[in-house]
């Protein structure tokens, strides 16, 4: 506000009350009413908040207040941690705090890695509660703090980065009372313009409520080499720890998880729709992790030369190259050299926008993609099919010329091995090549049964599905980082395809 309008604003109500008091006995008796709030304010006991709650005919309760009054118990401020020595005192420390005491004596000073994000429980029995994947990645300690104060640690119970989702599991004592749940709503029935509460705990600012609209529907946003697809656009101000609290409908149901913020432009949130998220909550209960999906064929970016022959002004696209019987693609039509344009309407790119766009769809989801045959335009409509363990280590051994050894007998395909010595070979993270196929791309490298694939690209992999996962996200790229563990030394060696 500018100096000027402040200085009227005040000399303004100044002028008002003096009029009041004249109508009522006078400056001196204006006087001491106008001072009479400030003496009762004084005495009111310290600590507590002056007036009384509205009651249920106040009409400050007002829709956004009834809401917050229902859902918000239900929102988690979610601490993920690695470094320091106790998660609970990041809990209820200030949101800078960097280090932290042991024993009441002052002990090494360590490095605390944070991040700060939301959650909103959706199984107060069992203590499940929903946020993002990017909220508790590369955390070692997990903690969560309702409403009410209280602070629980937090097991992951399952992820997955495509989608950015995650479902937790706050360690409720034996024999406690269920926690607060909040209502699942129905975000397909979203309307423009409808209104929306966010609730979360931006820069560790725990329950803050923001308001707004939905503002778009259907959006798509690329984050960190993926792509998310069918967002909520709003703005409801979203901010840096606002992740993986719930967006709200009026009547306080949860229609969608808040996942992203335009960093350039202010008024521009995104929420993953909460029916998407509802899909595949019982895979990420089950298996930790969601199945991947696919269509069934293969393709490369599309030259300036093609883009001639399909009547297009510039490259844009990806050109099938393979298409794989009792799939999808096949069932649609589609065909080896067709030119796969936009999916969802979404226009592709490229074969690495293509992948990224899949990634953001779930099993029993409807792509309508649109395809030209020469310069002759066509649409199809598909519904993925899950990639499943079996087919993915087919199509890895096809593509990529090696298969891993099997997880170990009774553990989890994903179960990172135990330490062990550097010479041994025995125990060390990352996944055992047990094949290499002859004449393939690995055998050309120089692959050989006993290696141990430590990363794919930007993935780790320590286990047969972290290596499916890298599979699935590359399967289309001409050549691959990859670093092999061999004998106690580790390479970084380039695997062309």
């Amino acid at each position: 506000m500018r100096p000027g309008l402040a200085a009227t604003s005040a000399a303004s109500l100044a002028l008002t009350m003096l009029l009041a008091g004249v109508l009522n006995g006078g400056p001196a008796q204006a006087a001491r009413k106008t001072a009479a709030p400030a003496t009762e304010q004084a005495s009111q006991p310290a600590g507590k908040p002056a007036g009384k709650p509205a009651g249920p005919a106040d009409p400050r309760r007002t829709p956004v207040v009834r809401v917050v009054e229902l859902a918000g118990p239900a929102v988690v401020s979610i601490i993920s941690s690695s470094g320091g020595l106790n998660p609970f005192a990041d809990a209820q420390g200030p949101p800078d705090s960097q280090d932290e005491k042991a024993g009441g004596q002052q002990g090494p000073r360590k490095k605390l890695s944070r991040n700060l994000g939301s959650g909103v429980i959706i199984d107060g029995t069992k203590g499940y509660v929903l946020t993002n994947a990017h909220v508790i990645t590369g955390g070692t300690r997990i903690i969560g703090r309702l409403q009410d104060g209280r602070v629980y640690t937090a097991a992951l119970v399952g992820a997955d980065q495509d989608m950015d989702l995650a479902v937790l599991r706050l360690e409720m004592p034996k024999g406690a009372e269920p926690l607060p749940q909040a209502r699942m709503g129905d975000s397909n029935g979203l309307m423009i313009g409808e209104p929306v509460v966010a609730i979360g705990n931006p820069f560790g600012l725990a329950n803050t409520v923001t308001t707004g609209v939905v503002s778009a529907l259907g959006r798509s946003v690329n984050l960190s080499q993926r792509t998310i697809t069918g967002l909520i656009q709003t703005d409801a101000a979203i901010n840096p720890g606002n992740s993986g609290g719930p967006l709200l409908n009026i009547l306080g149901e949860v229609v969608g998880i808040n996942a992203a913020v335009y960093a350039r432009g202010g008024g521009l949130g995104f929420a993953i729709p909460i029916d998407k998220a509802k899909r595949v909550l019982a895979e990420l209960i089950a298996t930790g992790r969601v199945a991947h999906i696919w269509l069934g064929l293969l393709g490369e970016d599309m030259t300036q030369d093609q883009a001639g022959q399909y009547g297009l002004p510039r490259p844009s696209g990806l050109v099938v190259s393979s298409v794989l019987p009792r799939t999808p693609a096949e069932a649609a039509g589609i065909r080896p050299g067709d030119a796969l344009l936009a999916i969802g309407g979404q226009k592709v790119r490229d074969k690495a926008q293509f992948l990224g766009i899949l990634q953001g769809y779930t099993r029993g989801d409807t792509l309508d993609v649109l395809l030209t045959r020469g310069a002759e335009g066509y649409q199809a409509t598909l519904r993925p099919q899950v990639l499943d363990r079996e087919a993915g280590l087919g199509l890895l051994s096809w593509r990529w010329g090696f298969a891993p050894a099997a997880p170990e007998a009774g553990g989890r395909p994903n179960a990172t091995p135990p330490p062990a010595s550097a010479d041994s070979g025995v125990g060390v993270a990352g996944v055992a090549v047990a094949s290499v196929r002859a004449g393939g791309p690995a055998a050309a490298l120089g692959l050989k049964p006993g290696d141990r694939i430590l990363q794919v690209g930007n993935m780790h992999t320590d286990g047969e599905a972290d290596l499916l996962t890298a599979f699935y996200r590359y399967q289309m790229f001409n050549q691959l980082i990859l670093s092999v563990r061999r004998g106690g030394q580790t390479y970084m060696v380039r695997l062309r395809l």
